[in-house]
């Protein structure tokens, strides 16, 4: 017996096409994508990826309970450097002596983990105020946050999540819902 017909094609799914860090659409030309979360209370480390590279997670064992940043070179793309700082028992002053150096145009992505705010300072907040934080003075223990900023930007950046601490909206018993991102950022031209 043989099958005729419609009945008789078998049709796939559609896969939805992932493009770099899982984004559902491409970036633009002369643009990098990302994507980042959060930590997740203090069992899952956070993840940065940019350009469908893994700049920080816990498989590659480069996160910490604080602040995750990597520093980006804005022109090219390249991973500068990337470190956690430990916002709960750590000294401010290796965080201070981290970012206040930076380049102009230098990207900046910051996740937390368990807690980004305990041992900040005015100084902190205020560097990543000029980075483009709108959130940064506000920051609280346990809070969650992400954020993407570069030196010498004008405005306040659109990249930007942050989720207060509070026992009446907790997603885990003592910790707010994990953040994710994901976007666009234009490079930045080489010389202006």
């Amino acid at each position: 017996m043989r099958l005729a017909g419609p009945e008789s094609s078998v049709t796939a799914e559609p896969r939805a096409r992932k493009y770099k860090c899982g984004l559902p659409q491409p970036c633009p030309e002369e643009h990098l994508a990302f994507r980042m979360v959060s930590g997740a209370a203090n069992v899952i480390g956070p993840k940065i990826c940019l350009e469908d590279k893994m700049l920080m997670s816990s498989v590659k064992d480069n996160v910490g309970r604080g602040l995750n940043i990597a520093l980006v070179n804005g022109v090219s793309g390249e991973l500068i450097e990337a470190r956690a700082f430990d916002m709960w028992a750590g000294d401010v002053n290796d965080l201070l002596k981290f970012i206040r150096p930076l380049h102009e145009g230098t990207l900046v992505f910051v996740a937390s983990y368990d807690d980004p705010a305990t041992k900040m300072n005015e100084e902190t907040r205020k560097l990543f105020s000029e980075l483009g934080s709108r959130n940064a003075k506000e920051l609280a223990f346990r809070d969650s946050w992400v954020f993407v900023g570069a030196k010498g930007v004008q405005n306040k950046s659109p990249f930007e999540q942050h989720v207060k601490n509070s026992k009446h909206t907790n997603k885990y018993e003592g910790w707010p819902e994990a953040l994710e991102m994901e976007g666009c950022i234009p490079r930045r031209s080489v010389a202006s």
